[in-house]
């Protein structure tokens, strides 16, 4: 198989419901697949989604009767292209909910499972407070899925901001890095771009960040800007602030041209921390 093929990004703004977001959401990912995309890669909870003061509520089912994984295997079959789920709630057997992305091969079969592992509990300041593990229980795998392409690392919004965790991506074999989100607009707006490009540029990856965009129903505000990132740090496609998605050439001997420029993966040492005290003897 050819190194080079097409990766896309699906842009949408979820409201609660699950059968109005899946309009949108297919045709879109068939859109992405005309548009000649092998890889399509879809937002955070874009199947649902609303907000309750610091809370997050995500449309949950259990696994087995998620009417979400079945309409998209059916997708990923008839069109012959492999689907990010980026992510959805999944409910557990004690109740919770997990925050999961899924893979989808072209047979329609979920090769890879990955429950976010870095909950969003913070105040931003002017009122903008939330805590996602109040309705959410946190992940503790890591994730590098097979592609025919290369190994593909999943990650979730938050874990943008845990730089450790995708250098383990990388290093597990992870060539391509997937981050999809429904990142707020006010940390967006200042670090959205940033972190994405750094965390390709640390580990030499593709980024590709599917993105929702847009008031979510409880008035949160999610940035938008799904961005697809080379190895070297460039922004090959931006999705800006409205619905709609974002397709571009990814020639995975790349990322093996940009780590032999600077093989940082290679150049990891341990070290020992220093306490204050010590260090001033």
């Amino acid at each position: 198989m050819s190194s080079v093929f097409k990766a896309a990004c699906v842009q949408n703004c979820a409201v609660p419901d699950v059968d109005a977001n899946l309009k949108v959401t297919r045709r879109l990912t068939r859109d992405a697949a005309a548009a000649g995309a092998s890889l399509i890669c879809l937002p955070e909870y874009f199947s649902g989604l609303e907000t309750d003061g610091s809370k997050v509520h995500p449309a949950a089912f259990p696994e087995a009767s998620h009417p979400v994984i079945p309409a998209f295997a059916e997708d990923a079959r008839e069109l012959g292209v492999w689907v990010l789920l980026g992510s959805l709630g999944v409910t557990t057997q004690d109740g919770r909910i997990n925050n999961r992305g899924y893979l989808i091969d072209p047979t329609g079969r979920v090769c890879a499972r990955y429950d976010k592992i870095h909950m969003f509990d913070v105040d931003l300041g002017e009122g903008k407070v939330y805590r996602e593990s109040a309705t959410i229980a946190p992940g503790d795998q890591a994730v590098v899925a097979q592609t025919p392409w290369g190994g593909l690392g999943l990650s979730i919004c938050y874990d943008l901001r845990f730089a450790a965790l995708y250098r383990s991506l990388a290093k597990a074999g992870a060539s391509m890095l997937a981050v999809p989100a429904a990142f707020t607009k006010m940390t967006g707006e200042a670090h959205w771009h940033v972190l994405n490009r750094a965390r390709a540029i640390e580990n030499g990856c593709f980024v590709i960040a599917p993105c929702q965009y847009g008031t979510l129903d409880g008035g949160s505000e999610a940035f938008g800007h799904s961005l697809i990132i080379d190895p070297w740090g460039r922004v090959l496609a931006d999705g800006g602030d409205d619905e709609g998605f974002i397709v571009a050439d990814i020639d995975i001997a790349e990322v093996e041209k940009a780590r032999s420029r600077i093989p940082a993966l290679t150049h990891d040492r341990p070290f020992t921390l220093v306490e204050p005290a010590q260090a001033a003897e």
